[in-house]
């Protein structure tokens, strides 16, 4: 006789596989219309966040630039908004089939809202970008109006986990909870805002991918340890989508993930921290995109201040490949560091609690 926990893991892995096949249907006719419509920019991006020039990032990747769709990144969200509306209406009129609905107030509302406002955010930059609107690099969405979408989504989040959920403190890990209070807010917006920041590791075939790969799965598996299952199917319907499309974007990429597709990771992943209580060994279990993030950080404080690059371009994985690894040894060596650490924070979360 099967278990309740061994349901629930069944429950979790059917999403999880539903999520990738859809993925794996749509790209096909995704990467049709996108070929057919020349979504790509059809400028190479020549100016940093700093407005100098970013010579080491055209020799790297401008041709890239201007012949790859952008916008794959619908081929991660959109199966996932689908699979949950559609197992949301289906259990409505099938009782037997309503164990595989994963939406509920306390666990995937708000991760789903994340999910979907960020990745419509990001749709929007991405449209601006390959029709060379805007004012941000090569077209999109300035960066005031980029932080201030995020910042909003954390103040929403925070809001109401605060007063709907009745959270207002965090769990360190060996310490206990930490309370604090209406500080929980603000907290939450500065977390969204630091994830927001990890995107710029999108910039190399599989990159993102594969990193992000290990960040939802690792938080799936404590999210499931928890008996958080809602929570955790979310997180494996993500990465189901993300094996899909990893499937099609081993070099050479089919297509970009774009800002659609990493808005909406980023934004995802932060409200899943919270939901999961695991949101301060995020830093451990995403120290890609902290490393990622922390190397731009560092680049504008050298070029600011000593007037002076550390690196030979922002972030790390564009000054490896300047100094001259190859592509694909920076993608495989960072995703072994991502599983590495992604495993690292999984059994700190787990020993704790």
């Amino acid at each position: 006789m099967i278990t309740f926990a061994a349901l629930n893991a069944v429950k979790i892995l059917a999403i999880g596989s539903i999520s990738c096949f859809l993925s794996f249907v749509l790209t096909p006719i995704v990467t049709y219309f996108l070929y057919k419509n020349r979504c790509w920019r059809k400028e190479v991006r020549k100016k940093a966040i700093d407005g100098q020039d970013v010579t080491n990032f055209q020799r790297l990747h401008g041709e890239g630039e201007i012949k790859t769709p952008r916008m794959g990144g619908i081929l991660i969200w959109l199966p996932v908004l689908a699979i949950a509306f559609i197992f949301l209406i289906l259990s409505k009129f099938f009782p037997e089939i309503a164990y595989l609905n994963f939406i509920n107030r306390s666990e995937t509302w708000i991760p789903l809202f994340a999910l979907f406002s960020a990745s419509l955010v990001g749709l929007i930059d991405d449209l601006m970008q390959i029709s060379d609107k805007g004012g941000y690099i090569a077209g999109g969405l300035s960066l005031k109006y980029r932080i201030g979408a995020f910042a909003l989504m954390g103040l929403i989040g925070g809001l109401w986990c605060y007063y709907k959920l009745g959270w207002n403190s965090v769990y360190l890990p060996f310490v206990g909870d930490i309370p604090l209070g209406w500080l929980y807010i603000p907290f939450f917006i500065l977390v969204m805002l630091a994830c927001y920041s990890g995107g710029v590791i999108d910039g190399i075939d599989g990159l993102a991918g594969g990193s992000f790969l290990s960040i939802f799965g690792a938080y799936g598996f404590i999210a499931f340890a928890q008996g958080r299952i809602d929570l955790a199917a979310f997180c494996i319907a993500i990465f189901g989508a993300l094996l899909s499309y990893l499937w099609f974007n081993i070099p050479p990429a089919r297509f970009y993930m774009g800002e659609t597709g990493s808005m909406g990771l980023c934004a995802s992943l932060a409200v899943v921290a919270f939901f999961s209580d695991a949101v301060l060994v995020l830093p451990i279990i995403g120290f890609l995109l902290v490393l990622e993030a922390g190397s731009v950080i560092v680049q504008l404080i050298c070029k600011k201040v000593w007037k002076k690059k550390l690196l030979l371009a922002a972030p790390l994985h564009l000054h490896l490949e300047a100094i001259g690894w190859p592509p694909y040894k920076v993608t495989m060596r960072f995703w072994v560091i991502g599983v590495v650490m992604a495993i690292l924070g999984v059994i700190i979360s787990l020993i704790v609690f």
